[in-house]
């Protein structure tokens, strides 16, 4: 049988999928399984922009230009001025999802062998963006003794080498809900401007703030442009992960035109869902302030359960929908696959992320579950009371 090539090999299973097959099996057998596991919310998509989706009437569906539509690119030029962000339609390519974004960004800063600096725990599939292009992840972690804080520039500093060529973010984190503020930020813009290093943001989930937190974006950083790139999509601002629109965006104009050559290669983005995503962009301000309001709910009761179980510790989230909680097992991993194979509570059981998966560092995260809490609250409290059941009896025969 003829071989794989060794980067399939090394590109990571996905933590956050892995289990799936146990959650089917779990479901044949009747089991009601609450999804905590990933970031798929059932917060509606907002209905008038589904509606002109539905209008629109095609003779062709064809190609858009390489970079998006051109009247796409231009309304998201006033959308980001509505948060500060001066961007042309020129300094932005629509992509198939964040996650083709971010693989630009990864292959048009390194080459086989280079470096990218991440804080760990991290958004899982960056290692599989990564390794599947022979680009090296340097994690430096972060832990749950002090809510995920970013680590120091020095702790940084110390883990840049000859072959690091950039330094990669969520914020808010995915999967922790760490926010960083101005600060931590432009702590890093000063290391990328130090060593000629690019600084790449996901910033997917910058409009889930809570306690009165501002989202910084690194485009409203200064004297920093020709090292920056901004990862955004309309997955989770507007609960639309299934239609797939990512946005690449960054100011220095060779870099532009070296991801405008990887777009060029993979012809376009859908051009049916760029109609959806255009029309997201009249999506009123109310509809934001719900959404949020709702997430902060779900946020505190998740906290307020995680609280009451003995052993159970977890990170303050103050962004995004997700936080990383440690628990009183030896090992998350078989105890996720546990409470899909072996266990349920009046018919019912949850389905976590092992956490392991979102670290880079071995052995770390072992006792750690990622939760999303993108459920209704009355599944919400189903869920914590399966968790809270099953911890209970784990272990005991």
């Amino acid at each position: 049988m003829p071989k794989i090539s060794q980067r399939a090999e090394r590109t990571p299973a996905s933590p956050i999928r892995r289990l799936v097959p146990y959650a089917e099996a779990a479901k044949k057998r009747g089991i009601k399984v609450h999804h905590l596991n990933i970031g798929q919310p059932d917060i509606k998509t907002p209905a008038a922009a589904v509606e002109v989706l539905r209008r629109a009437n095609y003779d062709i569906i064809e190609y858009t230009h390489s970079a998006g539509t051109e009247s796409y690119r231009a309304r998201l030029s006033d959308f980001y001025a509505s948060y500060g962000i001066a961007l042309t339609a020129e300094q932005m390519i629509i992509t198939n999802g964040g996650s083709e974004a971010l693989s630009f960004a990864v292959i048009a800063c390194a080459d086989a062998g280079d470096e990218i600096i991440i804080p760990e725990p991290f958004y899982a599939n960056y290692n599989g963006f990564s390794e599947s292009t022979d680009v090296h992840v340097v994690a430096v972690p972060s832990s749950i003794d002090n809510n995920f804080a970013l680590p120091k520039a020095a702790e940084f500093e110390r883990a840049i080498t000859p072959r690091t060529r950039a330094i990669l973010i969520c914020n808010p984190s995915n999967p922790t809900g760490k926010l960083y503020t101005r600060e931590e930020l432009t702590q890093l813009a000063n290391l990328a401007i130090k060593h000629d290093l690019y600084l790449i943001a996901d910033e997917v989930y910058r409009d889930f703030c809570y306690d009165g937190a501002q989202h910084i974006s690194v485009l409203s950083l200064e004297g920093i442009d020709n090292h920056v790139i901004m990862i955004d999509s309309i997955s989770k601002r507007y609960s639309a992960c299934g239609a797939r629109i990512g946005v690449f965006a960054t100011r220095n104009p060779t870099l532009y035109a070296a991801a405008m050559r990887l777009a060029q290669a993979r012809l376009s983005p859908s051009s049916v869902t760029q109609v959806l995503a255009e029309a997201l962009i009249d999506t009123p301000k109310s509809y934001f302030d719900e959404v949020n309001t709702e997430y902060d709910a779900r946020r505190k009761l998740v906290l307020e359960r995680l609280s009451q179980m003995e052993g159970v510790r977890y990170g303050q989230p103050d962004g995004a929908f997700y936080l990383i909680a440690e628990l009183p097992v030896a090992d998350a991993n078989e105890f996720a696959q546990w409470l899909l194979e072996k266990f349920e509570y009046r018919g019912e059981t949850v389905m976590f992320a092992p956490a392991s998966g979102f670290y880079a560092t071995a052995g770390s995260g072992k006792k750690e579950v990622r939760i999303a809490y993108v459920l209704c609250a009355e599944d919400l409290h189903r869920a914590m009371d399966c968790l809270e059941a099953a911890l209970k009896v784990y272990g005991q025969g």
